[in-house]
């Protein structure tokens, strides 16, 4: 089985994140990681190729810096990494995303065909969670999302999705996209013999050239949305620290009606 873990290279969370001149978030810093929700999805797929036997490649689009993101998934099991980079694709929003990532896909499958596709729920940069779909609809594939748990037998992959008052079961034929909640598991660590190894792995690099992908399909010009406007979080004024004397919870519940805050 051939899973493919799509990642993406985000900045530090912890951060003081900006975006450029152009309205673009500034990726220029040397602090940017893995995507955190994308863990849990590379987590539920190597579950799945453990369980079942497979491959993990794990794919991401974007500067150069995110080849670390790439890096980060062959320490902690993926069995191979490609990374789409050129400078056409700055600005790219999520449609043109999903019609770049559905590319690699496609030739990632040329060799060997890919049987699932797996992503975490959203992005910590842009949180518009609608990559998954947009990449199913590319790839004209089905889609299960928000996984909470993922199996795969007898050429179906089935999910468990938690509501606030029901659990739904879902399943869809194979190849399919599925989407991953930060509630489906415990992502691993990297072991040393991971890190070692993910210094030996080559990572595969290709263009927009490589996917056969023109470039007026990607960038900003080609971007159906645009920030038209952002301005730095104003300074926390005006706090109201409670030093607790046993009636903290008290003064706090308090302090919250009194401001309409409850």
């Amino acid at each position: 089985m051939r899973i493919v873990v799509c990642v993406k290279h985000v900045p530090d969370v912890q951060a003081d994140r900006q975006f450029g001149a152009d309205g673009h978030v500034d990726r220029t810093q040397d602090d940017g990681t893995l995507n955190e929700l994308d863990e849990y999805a590379l987590e539920a797929a190597l579950v799945v190729a453990e369980e079942v036997g497979g491959q993990v490649v794990v794919l991401t689009m974007g500067p150069p810096a995110a080849e670390g993101a790439v890096r980060r998934g062959l320490q902690i099991g993926a069995t191979q990494g490609v990374h789409v980079v050129d400078d056409a694709l700055a600005g790219s929003d999520a449609f043109a995303t999903a019609h770049v990532l559905a590319a690699a896909i496609r030739k990632i499958g040329q060799d060997a065909p890919v049987d699932l596709v797996v992503t975490g729920m959203a992005s910590l940069d842009s949180l518009t969670s609608v990559v998954p779909t947009l990449l199913a609809a590319e790839l004209h594939i089905a889609e299960l999302t928000l996984a909470a748990k993922v199996t795969v037998a007898h050429g179906l992959v089935r999910i468990e999705r938690e509501l606030d008052d029901a659990r739904e079961v879902l399943e869809a034929p194979l190849p399919a996209v599925v989407s991953v909640t930060d509630r489906a598991n415990e992502p691993r660590y990297p072991s040393f013999k991971g890190i070692a190894a993910a210094r030996r792995t080559p990572v595969t690099h290709w263009t927009i050239a490589d996917l056969a992908i023109e470039p007026s399909r990607v960038g900003s010009a080609a971007a159906r949305t645009r920030v038209v406007d952002a301005v730095a979080r104003p300074k926390r004024e005006n706090r109201v620290l409670i030093t607790d004397s046993g009636d903290a919870g008290i003064r706090l519940a308090a302090y919250l009606v009194d401001n309409n805050l409850a």
